[in-house]
């Protein structure tokens, strides 16, 4: 976890340093950019982007990633579906979203640019690759002239650079043929954006030679690439203006920082519970996307007590995970809508034996399979009520891709507190995209240790001291952890009903219906903070109110509505079940309530039910965020009536 941004004074230096590089180009400094790479799934726009963002990171930009990019792992080559992107939104002030319109778009081939033409606002930049723009390509999505030469691109400030050509000449010295020199052509456009934008090169040329270790020609090559690249813009006339975004100073407080996706941060999170707990680690799971980095990430850290276990099934990673959490390990499984269709008997399971158990649930379009690589939030109603019987369970979750270290460390802890499955709700667009994450002082993290059962805990009318598995703590209802093995604490575990104390099993009316409220009573009961709102002017009429990723474009969109005068007040859940307790009172307080979400309307008709308010609801399903203009058209609309 170390820092990955500089102080302000090397940031400062290493801007000046750029600036005196260049003479006879202009300067022009900006305070934000949006960036979007674009090409075949096999062009390797999600490396150059994620680079691009690294470095970027690395000076000190607050920024904000989009990664998008088809389900299948090579798509068919120069077709629309086939198109994979990736879009970074920097500035030098804090930024909650990607950006809704990029200003500069590098198309790779012709499929590229017509995909992503209809985003871009008049006076963009294009960066197009002419070496793609042939007539089979061209005639492959649709374009009956080039639009290059057709004047369909005049609304645009177009750099025609055969990317490909300028590759292949720059690594004539290297044993490659054309085709394989040509693989390289991602680096020359992330060099060139590089010399545009000011950015360092010195960790992309580290990160090459690393990845590339085993093949150290392929590693020069593709470092040759990105040089070329850099050189290109600083000599030829083409680009005769560079961009400088200063660091964000002001929007970082005073830490150690990198550049974070949510999966990771997720991971992160899970481990420092972990930690925080004195408790091992266990993760069962089957890969899914967009939920397999998690599984990929805690692989690799065995010397944290960490143990992943790759199952044959969804069913067999979330069984394995509840044994771990019997046995008396922070047991996590990770999958996605699909994933926890099939693990919904486990859970049930689980909350009928309650055991501290986290089902990570990274949600992705659907239903079926879907939409594997796009983003919704679909799955709240199957997370709040997807099994048989009453089996209630609690909900978190994270509004950003940093917040997911913080929403790991709070599901861990209402599970290992209260003794039950807790569902951590993500999605695809947190778990993909990155931002600057201020990393924590290990002393400011909670202290999650528990307390294991270690005798008896109940006296017999006749003095007879025994272990009852479900006589339960009278603050939060959770029954004793009682690790197997442990002497004297044998005790039955199983799905048939449980007698209350005693924990055998049991088929008297009375004690089920007991047993059923006491475990809601439970869920209720998990303490969880009041709902902080935002209502700057405390006068507003309407409250937007969100939950999970829809926190960035809300936040944007509010902000927007803001500066031009408008009074709106802005609420985001981070505990779905059960909700703030003061969730109720917020929601009379305000005239409108409107709910952004990426399904149909899944938080509005829990709200509706549980408080009979009018909330009204907007929606959006089409595997993307939303946009910040958007959102604020919308919310000006219910503000003006």
């Amino acid at each position: 976890m170390t820092s990955q941004v500089s102080s302000p004074a090397e940031q400062a230096d290493r801007a000046v340093a750029r600036t005196e590089r260049q003479p006879g180009k202009e300067i022009r400094r900006l305070d934000r950019v949006i960036i979007r790479f674009a090409g075949d799934s096999g062009d390797g726009m999600q490396l150059t982007g994620d680079r691009f963002t690294s470095e970027t990171a690395s000076f000190g930009n607050d920024l904000s990633t989009l990664p998008n990019f088809p389900a299948e792992i090579r798509a068919p080559a120069g077709t629309l579906p086939g198109v994979s992107s990736f879009q970074l939104h920097f500035a030098d002030h804090d930024i909650l979203t990607p950006g809704d319109a990029p200003n500069v778009l590098v198309a790779m081939n012709p499929a590229a640019l017509k995909a992503n033409l209809a985003d871009l606002p008049r006076g963009a930049e294009i960066i197009i690759n002419t070496d793609e723009f042939t007539k089979r390509p061209m005639a492959k999505v649709g374009y009956a002239t080039s639009p290059l030469e057709d004047g369909s691109l005049d609304a645009y400030r177009v750099h025609p650079v055969p990317l490909t050509t300028l590759t292949v000449e720059a690594l004539k010295d290297y044993e490659l043929s054309r085709k394989d020199a040509g693989r390289s052509k991602n680096m020359f456009a992330l060099g060139l954006l590089s010399w545009m934008y000011h950015r360092p090169t010195e960790g992309t040329e580290r990160f090459l030679r690393a990845k590339f270790a085993k093949k150290p020609e392929i590693a020069e090559a593709n470092v040759a690439a990105f040089r070329a690249g850099w050189n290109f813009g600083e000599t030829t006339e083409d680009f005769a203006v560079s961009y400088e975004v200063a660091p964000a100073t002001a929007a970082f407080p005073p830490g150690t920082y990198r550049n974070i996706s949510g999966n990771l941060a997720l991971s992160y999170g899970l481990i420092a519970a972990s930690q925080q707990a004195d408790l091992p680690l266990f993760l069962g799971s089957y890969p899914i996307t967009p939920a397999s980095d998690i599984l990929h990430e805690l692989s690799k850290h065995k010397n944290f007590g960490v143990r992943t276990f790759q199952a044959e099934d969804e069913i067999a990673g979330i069984g394995a995970a509840l044994g771990a959490a019997f046995g008396g390990a922070l047991a996590v499984t990770t999958t996605s809508g699909p994933g926890v269709a099939l693990k919904s008997e486990t859970i049930g399971l689980a909350v009928s034996l309650e055991l501290p158990l986290l089902v990570v649930a990274i949600q992705r379009g659907g239903p079926s399979t879907g939409l594997p690589t796009k983003t919704e939030q679909a799955d709240l109603l199957q997370a709040m009520y997807g099994r048989n019987g009453e089996a209630p369970v609690p909900i978190v979750a994270p509004a950003t891709a940093a917040d997911c270290f913080d929403a790991a460390l709070d599901a861990a802890r209402i599970a290992l507190t209260y003794r039950t499955p807790v569902f951590l709700l993500s999605d695809g667009y947190l778990a993909n995209g990155s931002e600057p994450w201020r990393v924590p002082d290990v002393d400011s993290l909670p202290d999650l240790r528990v307390q294991f059962a270690t005798g008896p805990n109940h006296e017999l009318a006749d003095g007879t001291e025994v272990f009852w598995p479900y006589k339960r703590d009278p603050q939060t209802l959770a029954r004793p952890w009682a690790v197997p093995g442990t002497p004297g604490l044998e005790h039955r575990v199983g799905g048939i009903e449980k007698q209350d104390g005693t924990g055998n099993i049991s088929y008297d009316p009375a004690n089920h219906d007991f047993m059923v409220r006491t475990r809601q009573a439970k869920v209720d009961g998990v303490e969880v903070p009041e709902l902080a709102v935002d209502d700057a002017t405390g006068d507003a009429k309407v409250l937007v109110l969100g939950w999970g990723s829809t926190y960035g474009p809300i936040a944007a969109a509010v902000r927007r509505l803001r500066a031009s005068g408008d009074r709106v007040a802005q609420a985001h859940l981070r505990h779905i079940n059960p909700f703030p307790r003061n969730l109720g009172e917020v929601l009379k307080r305000y005239h409108k309530v409107v709910v952004p979400e990426m399904n149909l309307g899944q938080l509005a008709a829990l709200l509706r039910a549980e408080y009979l308010v009018d909330a009204q609801s907007y929606t959006q399903v089409n595997g993307m965020p939303f946009k910040a203009e958007q959102l604020a058209d919308v919310v000006k609309e219910a503000i003006d009536d």
